[in-house]
């Protein structure tokens, strides 16, 4: 009786053991299926994914959108590809709506998606690509890869620099060449961009182009928009010298700058606000990218629009986007506080729109 009651515990210790081994592998199985990736990415990614998911419905969910009647937006801006985008992506988007929203800079940050608008937004109907050309921030590069897509060339290297802004050879329609309704699809339908960089560094760039270097083919803007800006905003009249920083500063800062935009016409492009160019609040842009970031944000673009396997963004020199602060601030040495402050006020949208502080010089 004895000997058959050792027996007893021994099986029942050794079913006890059996069905230890039995949960733990059960449990280890359930384990495995639930943190493993189909697609290979791996279980640490799966949170960030999730919260990608989450942030892109709150960034791309249609709001109350000013828009004319025409441009009623239909669908959303972008597709799922927008799950694995890096979060400072996502973060610019989002600052943007928030900024957007913000009843005290409604005058600085909207306005009518008018034809001025639809000419700086440059159309490639085959890959279904939006581009707005903000000059000065390195457009001349994402306007060749826009024509090798679009067919004109095969090759960027193959395209002569001549043919880049010649709008009637190089291949780039502008969205404002379309119908009212085929404008609205592809507003609502195509993937689109645009880059910016700091609002001030710019306007200096945009100075040295246009008024100091000046390229041979674009006179008009050393014999007839400097002088004219001369006869209105320089304090000595009697000075002869060329057209210098401050007096470009003074037109720019002038709320009654309008008057000689009018005179000036397309050629303002190089200098007004991003929002006058791109109406980043009334159109639902896909990516913002900054100019101090591209060596990042041009493959991020190019892989988001399903084009890297296509083509690739022009070599970026050493140094070439990184924010020159001791240049801006050598720059605005010799302005006024007041003629500064102006200025920032007619740029405070840009400013706060792409997330670009507000000058040390001002803070002073």
């Amino acid at each position: 009786w004895l000997m058959s009651d050792n027996m007893h515990h021994q099986w029942l210790l050794l079913a006890a053991c059996f069905w230890v081994i039995f949960m733990f592998m059960v449990a280890s199985k359930f384990i495995t299926l639930t943190f493993k990736d189909p697609d290979g990415y791996g279980a640490k990614q799966e949170p960030l994914i999730l919260t990608a998911v989450t942030k892109v419905e709150e960034v791309h969910m249609p709001e109350e959108k000013h828009w004319p009647e025409e441009f009623q937006p239909t669908g959303k801006a972008f597709s799922g590809n927008l799950i694995r985008q890096p979060l400072v992506h996502m973060e610019r988007l989002e600052l943007l709506r928030n900024v957007c929203r913000d009843t005290a800079l409604r005058d600085l940050s909207h306005t009518a998606v008018s034809k001025f608008v639809l000419d700086r937004i440059f159309v490639c109907d085959k890959h279904k690509i939006l581009f707005c050309q903000t000059p000065k921030v390195g457009n001349t590069q994402w306007k060749k890869v826009l024509i090798v897509l679009n067919g004109a060339f095969s090759s960027i290297e193959e395209i002569p620099e001549n043919i880049v802004h010649d709008h009637e050879k190089n291949g780039l329609p502008r969205l404002s060449s379309f119908s009212d309704s085929e404008i609205k699809k592809r507003l609502n339908l195509y993937f689109k961009f645009f880059i910016v960089r700091d609002p001030f560094e710019r306007l200096i760039s945009a100075f040295k182009d246009k008024f100091v270097h000046n390229p041979r083919f674009e006179p008009w803007y050393r014999h007839e928009i400097a002088p004219g800006i001369i006869r209105k905003y320089r304090k000595n009249r009697t000075e002869t010298k060329g057209l210098q920083f401050e007096d470009f500063v003074r037109y720019l800062g002038d709320p009654n700058h309008r008057w000689l935009d009018v005179q000036f016409g397309d050629h303002i492009i190089h200098w007004v606000t991003y929002v006058e160019l791109c109406a980043p609040c009334e159109i639902t842009y896909s990516v913002i990218g900054h100019h101090e970031t591209l060596e990042d944000d041009a493959p991020y673009i190019l892989k988001a629009a399903g084009i890297d396997h296509l083509v690739s963004y022009p070599t970026i020199p050493p140094g070439i986007t990184v924010y020159n602060k001791t240049k801006v601030e050598r720059y605005f040495s010799g302005i006024s506080k007041r003629d500064i402050r102006r200025l920032y006020a007619r740029f405070e949208g840009d400013f706060k729109l792409f997330g670009y502080r507000e000058p040390d010089f001002l803070l002073n």
